[in-house]
């Protein structure tokens, strides 16, 4: 049986992917990833030239089983997701899973870890993560009341990701619910422009109202 290697990679500087990661994508036999372009950057960029698998949402169990054969066969394989850590936000639990009901203990799975978005912003947040809660994306349409609506029954720190075509509805959404909650707004982490606001949520809608170009880029919101 081959090995499955969950290979965290960058998300946003490229300076930011681990030697043991570059190691083990230069020994696996493939790469699994969610967007074949997007491997195929980082890649090329660490010179490194292997066979892509693309895995996504709303892959196909055939895909599924096509992997589980790959690695009945001995090949060992690398799971990368777009940016960041896979199985967060990503599809990468998914497939986890259902080779784990393919292969059953079988399944031989590694963790090479390394950047997530989502950590980035908490350890730049000054909040206390002893204890969070982590909740991704917010659904774009059916559901997002309630997603919101929970969210006032949490204690302690949040952390969620956004979109910027959503990014300022959702400020107001939070100043609705949270208005004197101290937050801080994280874009484009590690990237040329990353910006980290702070302040109420009313106070960082404020800042992004500004300046349009503010809305272009990854959110991650704490609170």
């Amino acid at each position: 049986m081959g090995l499955l290697y969950i290979v965290a990679t960058p998300i946003g500087n490229l300076k930011d992917i681990t030697l043991r990661a570059l190691e083990v994508l230069r020994s696996v036999d493939a790469v699994v990833c969610e967007d074949t372009r997007q491997t195929l950057k980082l890649l090329n960029h660490c010179e490194i030239s292997k066979p892509l698998i693309s895995y996504f949402r709303h892959s196909e169990l055939s895909k599924t089983d096509l992997i589980a054969g790959e690695l009945s066969r001995g090949k060992n394989l690398a799971l990368v997701t777009d940016a960041g850590t896979p199985g967060i936000s990503d599809p990468g639990g998914k497939l986890i899973k259902e080779l784990r009901g393919a292969l059953g203990e079988n399944l031989k799975v590694i963790p090479i870890p390394g950047p997530c978005a989502a950590i980035a912003a908490l350890s730049v947040s000054g909040f206390s993560a002893d204890k969070f809660v982590f909740l991704g994306f917010p659904p774009q349409k059916k559901g997002r009341e309630k997603f919101f609506g929970e969210m006032a029954g949490v204690k302690g720190t949040i952390v969620f990701y956004e979109s910027p075509h959503r990014i300022l509805k959702t400020m107001e959404k939070l100043k609705e619910i949270f208005p004197e909650r101290e937050t801080v707004v994280c874009r484009e982490l590690t990237k040329m422009f990353e910006t980290i606001y702070r302040g109420t949520p009313e106070e960082i809608l404020e800042k992004l109202n500004t300046d349009p170009n503010n809305l272009k880029g990854e959110f991650v919101i704490v609170l």
